[in-house]
């Protein structure tokens, strides 16, 4: 039903999965620059459509609204949400036979700024394991997010600027909108204006928040692209990090922040466990992440294996 070809293609259909390189025929999960590439033709739902021509110019695409079944190349596809960024999606194949699904990156449980992530069955499963290791077990969201809020209200009652350090699509919207709904104001760097007006043009408010232009404002916090150096006319920053990989306790010293609050967008740890027993698959491939995921799958009785370059060139 699928084969590798230095990333997953779907042989019937001869369509790519989220290739980074140039395809005939690609399917695009989300629209993060390692999912995508200017593709002759591809699919993907309309919110990713909108956010693949805005980051990568005008390209012919087939939108696939979520839940909505298309028979296309001898396959019946259907996509699913992800609750990864605004429109990621999963994919459902089927050829009449066998069903495939395609996790992409996903995360369950509630997001701000994404649709909770549906796991229908499949006989084959396809999984991105990003944190398939034990360390990534991540705490409540609750107290993830109280966690923020209390970090950020405090350096605001201390007089300093709270300076959330986060993706320039996804994240940085999450993070906005939370922000804005405890009543606090968001400055954003240009490049995460730009995709939040695109999350908003496909119906995504995000609340007070208004473009970076240079000054910091009373009461406000500011959003900006890893890497960002600091800020010219903030005289005090408090950089904070989001992302899963605070679990690991060195985070905030290779990040270079004051502070790495463990806000994830993909599936921890018991939350891959948990997609696998939803799933129910009969074979677990997996994909963009530690291979002793594999191991961890296979002692818990699963048929499960890399996907990647130990098997290049095999069908299956």
């Amino acid at each position: 039903m699928f084969h590798w070809n230095n990333g997953l293609k779907l042989t019937k259909a001869d369509l790519a999965i989220d290739f980074r390189r140039r395809q005939p025929r690609a399917f695009i999960s989300h629209a993060h620059a390692d999912h995508m590439a200017r593709h002759q033709y591809a699919l993907c739902t309309p919110e990713t459509a909108a956010l693949y021509q805005y980051r990568l110019g005008p390209r012919p695409t087939l939108e696939l609204p979520y839940r909505t079944p298309l028979d296309w190349g001898g396959l019946r596809l259907t996509t699913y949400p992800a609750g990864h960024c605004l429109g990621s999606a999963m994919l459902l194949a089927e050829d009449g036979d066998r069903s495939l699904l395609y996790t992409g990156d996903f995360k369950l449980g509630p997001s701000a700024t994404a649709e909770e992530a549906e796991l229908p069955h499949a006989e084959i499963l396809v999984i991105e394991c990003t944190f398939g290791h034990p360390n990534y077990r991540l705490p409540p969201r609750e107290e993830v997010l109280e966690q923020l809020f209390t970090i950020v209200r405090r350096t605001l009652d201390d007089g300093a600027t709270p300076v959330i350090v986060a993706y320039m699509l996804g994240k940085s919207q999450e993070v906005t909108r939370l922000l804005t709904g405890q009543g606090i104001g968001v400055l954003q760097h240009r490049k995460i204006y730009e995709v939040s007006q695109i999350y908003e043009q496909c119906g995504m408010e995000l609340g007070r928040y208004e473009l970076f232009e240079g000054r910091p404002r009373d009461g406000w916090a500011i959003v900006v692209p890893p890497r960002t150096p600091p800020l010219d006319h903030v005289p005090r920053e408090v950089r904070i990090a989001v992302t899963g990989w605070a679990m690991d306790e060195r985070a905030k010293y290779r990040l270079r922040v004051d502070h790495a609050v463990p806000l994830s967008d993909h599936a921890d740890y018991n939350e891959l466990f948990e997609a696998v027993e939803r799933v129910a698959p009969k074979e677990i491939y997996c994909t963009h992440g530690n291979e002793t995921f594999v191991d961890r799958l296979i002692d818990a009785g699963h048929d499960a294996r890399p996907l990647g370059r130990p098997v290049q060139g095999r069908l299956f």
